[in-house]
C-alpha cells in the first residue's frame, strides 16, 4: 500500500501501521481514512499529504 508524506512536518501515514493512537487501524488504506482525519503530529489535514 501506498505510503503518505505530511508536507508540514514529514510525518508518513503508512498503511500497514494504521494510525491506533486515533482509532485508524493497521492495515487502513490513506484513501479510507475519514475526511476529518489529521496528521497526529502537527494536525494538518488530509490536503496536506503527499504519496511518496
Amino acid at each position: 500500500m501506498q505510503k503518505y508524506t505530511c508536507q508540514v512536518c514529514g510525518y508518513v501515514y503508512d498503511p500497514a501501521l494504521g494510525d491506533p493512537d486515533n482509532g485508524i487501524a493497521p492495515g487502513t488504506s490513506f484513501d479510507q481514512l475519514p475526511d476529518d482525519w489529521v496528521c497526529p503530529v502537527c494536525g494538518a489535514d488530509k490536503a496536506s499529504f503527499e504519496p511518496e
